[in-house]
């Protein structure tokens, strides 16, 4: 794609603006705790804008309107997944945020150290490094392909791009830079969609909704479980599988649980979580109804269906950005799609750093030089790009094979979090074996029954660590009792409500 002046100026501007922010930061940071936990300053909004960006990766910003418009098996029912997340939020702030909020320094694995064991804070941790570290090698590359297929490049050197800006921005300004990025960013990804949807309606009308395929519109699948019948996306396994997802994701990923512990107070992390709970929903219906009017656009227009010919659906939206978009809103687009890619990169390689640092070679932020986590940063940094470009040569099915392998760890690590705070009779021994239990009866689940789909790697992980840690305990233990925060169980619950209604009334028109 042939930028033009005014593209280029937008996007450096962009570019130019997240440096200058992470310089000013780091000229203040003096410790770790500075740098990894923002003085814990933050306040609740500014920290639901990051999670919310964080969530909204290139994959995601370019992968749901091609679902929604081209996929097989594809159209609105990805909606179904966000009915989970604000009942996720509703258990995370009942649940599992007092005992993140307890711990003394940068790692939410410290909560089990000080439940269970050292043994299983390092189990915890080393299954942290070893998922996230890979993912964000697959999570880089597939932001790379997504910049490549715009700007026109090879991989590699959209790998060089995205990679080298993501890490020296967050080397440089720690979890503050991070953040206040993250702001600027979902403004700018969400921001670019809109005005992007808005000028196709400008130039064709609503007759692209009318020219949707029916079964475009389906948001509700009811007559499959995702058991036996291969079916993922069906409501069930997307709202039970997306519910303990979320969980795990939210409340036991150091990616974006760091992210609470950086709150002023715990008020501030219980509005974060909240806010994102109710905010989460719009951004996604944003994207699916962009895509909805990408595919009227590809009935009504048949050269815009030519050029999608034999493409990947990935690249429906870079293909409307070179097809259709006038210079300016090219520029915009680029600049959101590159901040939806470094959203998700830095705030990995903040979390990894943090990781290896505190749970591996025992240094709390409060003795580390600012110098030591942005060496370890940029080292980090420095493997996403090498793997990569691994990733890059293997070849796409093996993103596939990652994501899954998350989900068999995510189950697990909520069952371990879940145990430490509601059942106290089971001690690290316990956790460890149900750790175990878990891991393997998910491995088993894909081994023999491939028909199951993946998204109830993530309940069933759950429940083979709870249960057979409570078996190995001998007595049944007393489980401690939950306390529902009135006020979020109302907002909370009625998001849900509301959402659910938004999705029978589109599946009815």
């Amino acid at each position: 794609m042939a930028l033009s002046g005014v593209d280029l100026f937008v996007v450096l501007s962009y570019l130019g603006a997240i440096v200058g922010m992470s310089w000013a930061f780091a000229r203040r940071q003096r410790s770790g705790e500075e740098y990894f936990l923002a003085g814990r300053a933050m306040s609740g909004p500014v920290l639901a804008a990051s999670i919310l960006a964080n969530q909204a990766s290139a994959v995601s910003l370019v992968g749901a309107p091609a679902f929604v418009a081209l996929r097989e098996g594809g159209g609105l029912l990805w909606l179904q997944y966000e009915l989970a997340v604000p009942i996720a939020m509703l258990l995370l702030v009942a649940l599992l945020l007092p005992a993140l909020r307890s711990v003394p320094g940068s790692s939410i694995y410290a909560y089990a150290e000080n439940r269970f064991g050292r043994s299983t804070r390092r189990a915890l941790a080393g299954a942290f490094l070893v998922s996230r570290g890979l993912a964000l090698g697959v999570v880089l590359y597939a932001s790379a392909l997504v910049v490549a297929e715009t700007l026109g490049w090879p991989v590699d050197a959209a790998l060089l791009l995205v990679g080298a800006f993501a890490a020296a921005y967050t080397g440089l300004g720690g979890i503050v830079a991070d953040i206040w990025s993250d702001v600027i960013q979902l403004a700018l990804l969400w921001g670019g969609t809109v005005v992007c949807a808005l000028d196709l309606l400008t130039e064709r009308g609503f007759a692209l909704l009318r020219a949707v395929p029916e079964e475009r519109m389906r948001t509700l699948v009811l007559d499959s479980t995702g058991f036996a019948d291969g079916n993922t996306f069906s409501f069930w396994p997307m709202l039970l599988g997306g519910l303990f997802l979320y969980l795990t994701y939210y409340g036991c990923d150091q990616s974006q649980a760091q992210r609470l512990l950086t709150a002023r107070d715990d008020r501030e992390a219980r509005r974060a979580l909240v806010l994102n709970g109710l905010l989460r929903f719009p951004l996604v219906l944003t994207y699916c109804l962009f895509g909805l009017l990408l595919a009227g656009l590809l009935h009504l227009d048949p050269h815009f269906a030519a050029a999608m010919e034999g493409r990947p659906p990935d690249s429906l939206v870079p293909v409307f950005m070179t097809s259709y978009l006038p210079s300016g809103l090219r520029g915009l687009m680029l600049a959101a799609i590159l901040a939806a890619a470094m959203s998700s990169i830095d705030s990995a390689l903040n979390s990894l750093a943090a990781v290896t640092l505190e749970d591996v070679f025992n240094l709390p932020p409060a003795r580390q030089g600012v110098w030591i986590p942005r060496v370890t940063t940029l080292s980090w940094g420095l493997f996403a790009v090498v793997s990569g470009m691994a990733f890059a040569r293997a070849g796409t099915g093996v993103i596939e094979v990652i994501n899954q392998v998350g989900s068999a760890f995510y189950g697990p690590l909520l069952g371990v979090f879940a145990l430490g705070v509601l059942a106290p009779a089971v001690d690290g021994r316990g956790a460890m074996v149900g750790l175990g239990v878990g891991l393997a009866g998910n491995l088993l689940v894909a081994r023999l029954a491939p028909a199951v789909s993946w998204l109830w790697w993530n309940p069933a992980g759950f429940a083979f660590t709870v249960t057979s840690a409570l078996l190995l305990t001998r007595a049944w233990p007393k489980l401690q009792p939950i306390i529902w925060p009135r006020r979020e169980g109302v907002l909370l619950t009625s998001a849900f409500v509301l959402m659910l209604g938004i999705l029978v009334l589109l599946q009815r028109c």
